[in-house]
């Protein structure tokens, strides 16, 4: 007879996998469609990201969420209109107005430096990818792969072979395999798109998807330092069997970042193209 702690989590991990049955295909047929149900899909997510991470930092009180909830929804609403610098504008406005309030209530100003780019900066640059009208879905769709590669063969990894952590007081489970695995499985992804797309050098891309495999690594280790903190297992139970959206998306939310600066950097005609194309 199984044990109460087996039946649990057995109970656990078929709730997680008819959750991703459910809303993996919507997700994925949203960002496939791109445009307004694209932009709709980050506004639903923009709330429910904002509330769970007023939630986890100090002095989160209800007309600070409000404010980072508006900011969230403006941010999606002005980059899907095609005004990606408009979006920052407003973020940086959001930010210099919780700056005000919290210095002048004497609150620590940490929490908002970091609240406002955390939301602002990853929303923009996915519908800012998404965009381009030629590499749009395809940069999407591979950003979407490296992070999933990153998870997949980090923990794959991480669990095969163990040894070192990497940040064993921001997030105990991690370790330097698990991030040369997570590494390697984002290479793979991004050589295969560029020899499969014929995009250009599939070393380059491989290297660029690699390095985005730390950054998204790097998102992982800080949201679970923010739920330590918060004293918390899960940021949110939106999703069950999961816990919070910030819980699904942690290593997006920065390698998103990381892929648009990329892009910029990279000067390319397009968006898509700066972060998939490199000769």
């Amino acid at each position: 007879m199984p044990s109460p702690s087996a039946t649990s989590k057995s109970g656990e991990l078929r709730t997680r996998i008819l959750s991703a049955l459910v809303l993996a295909p919507v997700a994925l047929g949203l960002a496939w469609i791109g445009g307004w149900p694209f932009a709709a899909m980050l506004a639903a997510a923009s709330v429910a990201m904002a509330l769970e991470l007023g939630a986890l930092l100090p002095g989160g009180n209800r007309v600070r969420r409000g404010l980072l909830v508006a900011i969230a929804l403006a941010t999606v609403l002005s980059t899907a209109f095609g005004l990606p610098l408009v979006a920052l504008l407003i973020g940086a406005a959001g930010l210099a107005f919780a700056l005000a309030n919290r210095l002048l209530k004497g609150d620590p100003v940490w929490p908002a430096l970091f609240a406002f780019p955390y939301l602002v900066l990853p929303l923009a640059s996915m519908i800012w990818l998404r965009l381009d009208p030629e590499f749009g879905r395809t940069a999407l769709f591979w950003l979407l792969g490296v992070v999933w590669a990153t998870d997949t063969f980090a923990y794959f990894a991480g669990r095969g072979i163990g040894g070192l952590k990497l940040a064993p007081r921001l997030s105990p489970n991690k370790t330097w395999a698990g991030l040369i695995g997570g590494m390697v499985g984002a290479a793979l992804v991004g050589a295969a798109v560029s020899i499969v797309l014929t995009l250009g050098s599939p070393l380059r891309l491989a290297l660029v998807s690699a390095f985005l495999a730390v950054v998204a690594q790097a998102g992982d280790i800080t949201e679970s330092a923010l739920k330590r903190r918060a004293g918390v297992k899960d940021s949110g139970k939106l999703i069950p069997g999961h816990g919070g959206i910030l819980d699904r998306v942690d290593g997006l939310v920065t390698a998103a970042v990381g892929a648009a600066l990329l892009s910029l950097i990279h000067g390319a005609a397009t968006p898509g193209a700066g972060v998939l194309i490199w000769p």
